[in-house]
């Protein structure tokens, strides 16, 4: 790789020392996007890096210093380097003043098993629906109509356990909490992967799971506005494949030429 292409993490360590450093996509992505929100909604100040993973940045030596396992998101904070959302989340709760109690150190311990297992196999689960129903090809892979048939079968399995269980409470969060924690948010970000399938594959996973629909609506507006503007590149790439969609269609209903 040309050395102009690498992330200048040791000139910005020694230039900003005094602001924790926050590596992260630089698309803002998947994971990330957890930690970002968490940042940005709790109004922690962080001098942020762009990794650009298309450029192959997160195997550079410097950032293997960062992080040997070479992966995004990161943190730096004095000599401490973390990696891994969930955990950079309870060191951000734990380590910085004003973070309030349903987002930081006051969290119970079932919230933050949730948000660190539960979390995890929704999470592989909605990947792989999404990759093998929609995504797949803009990454070069097939479609694989079977395995996002039995993607679905599991997601659909996991709402419907969200909500008879986590869901239930007198408050409009997880485990009847009055506001969002950071397994709300951890959760409710990877859900946000539905918004790239099309709308009635969408609705017929989600529609039968109203009380997931509206914890996932009160969530967003309990973050708003930064919920959108972490998910601003999501949304964009989302009209891009409704247009790539409506395309397809109007192509599907037009009439062959008797010429």
């Amino acid at each position: 790789m040309d050395e102009s292409e690498a992330p200048n993490s040791e000139v910005q360590l020694e230039k900003h020392i005094e602001l924790p450093l926050l590596f992260l996509y630089k698309e803002r992505r998947k994971m990330a996007l957890t930690v970002y929100a968490d940042r940005i909604v709790n109004g922690i100040d962080f001098e942020e890096v762009g990794i650009e993973i298309n450029k192959r940045q997160q195997l550079t030596l410097e950032f293997q210093e960062i992080n040997s396992m070479m992966r995004v998101p990161a943190i730096v904070d004095g000599r401490l380097k973390l990696f891994e959302s969930h955990a950079i989340m309870i060191y951000l709760a734990c380590a910085f003043p004003g973070i309030a109690d349903h987002c930081g150190a006051g969290l119970c311990t079932d919230i933050c098993c949730l948000s660190m297992s539960y979390h995890d196999s929704v999470a592989i689960v909605l990947s792989g629906y999404v990759l093998n129903s929609t995504h797949g090809p803009a990454l070069g892979l097939p479609l694989n109509p079977e395995a996002a048939a039995k993607s679905e079968k599991l997601l659909s399995a996991s709402l419907a356990k969200i909500e008879s269980f986590w869901l239930k409470g007198s408050g409009r969060f997880l485990l009847g909490s009055t506001q969002p924690s950071i397994a709300d948010l951890s959760l409710v970000c990877e859900i946000m992967q539905l918004e790239l399938v099309d709308e009635k594959d969408r609705e017929r996973i989600l529609g039968p799971h109203k009380g997931v629909m509206e914890w996932i609506d009160d969530t967003k507006n309990a973050t708003r506005p930064h919920f959108d503007e972490v998910h601003s590149v999501l949304f964009k790439v989302k009209q891009k494949l409704q247009s790539q969609r409506a395309v397809a269609e109007t192509g599907k209903n037009v009439l062959p030429s008797k010429i």
